[in-house]
């Protein structure tokens, strides 16, 4: 086996398929141009929601997401390194993972037996063929176990063996809410290429809004990032302003800041769209029941005056009234020092503070 470094992507050596089907995305997203596929595309992500609470044992708390680790596929062969000879490959053995049993090509040479799986694009050795089985299973789990979870978030069964680049509109929403943050990712890399094509603004809209999926947090990061270019997922200027009023909502009723996703709607409204909406829309949510909303709040504004230096004298005026009447001391101390790097033009601006009891 010579494995390519190209694209087996991270899914399988199967350019192209998905579940053993080619899917031509650009025919599927002029289909979904219809504004009633795209709020069926909604439809079906808060009935996902409804699901995932269900199995969650009604439970709509979210949870901590873990950090994203990025995958990288194929490892590099290890055969390469021992100068393994294509004539050297010529017994066969298997090894079995999560039910399914795969073919594995054998090696025996001086440094050992080497073990090749043309299947999973990856090889492995040990001392005796039992060791390298076990290394070789050990070494495929990343691969695996990928492959599974991106199943699990499309809601099918059995493993992935395509490409997420293929997998229809709606399933790409999905996977932002993957517990693996790197999957997420992809499927938000994916988004953002086809976001001229207005197909996913109202699912990814759903996903602001949802407060009872538990894998929500992470989902929400993605859509904040994508909507850093807010204007090419959106048609009008009514979709813009649907779209901060569910980022203003996400600060105004925050339970937590999970993945950072608080804060980074207070920068998407403050640093990327601070001009008609943005900007008023912080000021008030300095006033928003959320602790972490205000806090997000607090730090958008600095970005707002960066781009708008014209409502400095209002944000400053607003910060040193909250920093006087916040709640919260430690929001207190912030909005002030907040205020004075503001009006002193500071390049740079004092880090929020992180609360006690904050997990």
């Amino acid at each position: 086996m010579t494995p390519s470094r190209g694209s087996l992507a991270a899914e399988s050596a199967q350019p192209g398929k998905l579940f053993g089907q080619g899917v031509d995305l650009a025919r599927v997203m002029k289909s979904h141009q219809d504004p009633s596929a795209a709020s069926a595309m909604a439809r079906e992500i808060r009935a996902m929601a409804d699901r995932a609470v269900g199995a969650n044992g009604g439970s709509t708390l979210a949870r901590k997401p873990a950090h994203r680790v990025k995958f990288h596929w194929p490892p590099h062969p290890i055969s390469y390194s021992f100068h393994v000879l294509a004539s050297d490959w010529k017994g066969t053995a298997f090894f079995e993972a999560h039910g399914e049993r795969f073919t594995v090509e054998v090696a025996r040479t001086p440094h050992g037996v080497f073990g090749r799986c043309p299947e999973l694009w990856n090889e492995d050795r040990g001392e005796t063929e039992e060791a390298m089985l076990a290394n070789l299973a050990a070494s495929s789990e990343p691969l695996l176990s990928r492959q599974l979870e991106i199943s699990r978030s499309i809601e099918r069964t059995g493993r992935f063996v395509g490409h997420i680049r293929d997998l229809e509109p709606v399933d790409l929403v999905k996977l932002l809410y993957s517990e693996n943050r790197d999957v997420s990712n992809e499927a938000k890399t994916e988004i953002e290429k086809h976001a001229s094509s207005c197909v996913f603004f109202p699912a990814l809209i759903e996903i602001l809004n949802d407060r009872r999926h538990p894998n929500r947090r992470s989902a929400q990061w993605c859509v904040l990032d994508l909507f850093e270019d807010l204007v090419s997922f959106t048609s009008s200027t009514e979709d813009e302003a649907i779209a901060v009023k569910a980022m203003r909502d996400l600060l105004w009723d925050a339970q937590d800041d999970y993945a950072r996703t608080i804060y980074k709607a207070g920068v998407v409204l403050g640093g990327h769209i601070p001009h008609v909406f943005g900007g008023p829309t912080l000021l008030e949510c300095l006033h928003s029941p959320s602790r972490i909303g205000r806090r997000s709040a607090i730090h958008g504004l600095f970005h707002v005056v960066e781009w708008i230096p014209e409502m400095r004298e209002q944000v400053v005026s607003d910060l040193k009234s909250i920093s006087h009447s916040d709640s919260e001391p430690l929001l207190r101390e912030f909005a002030a020092l907040m205020a004075d790097d503001i009006a002193t033009g500071a390049f740079d601006h004092i880090q929020e503070p992180m609360f006690p009891d904050e997990p």
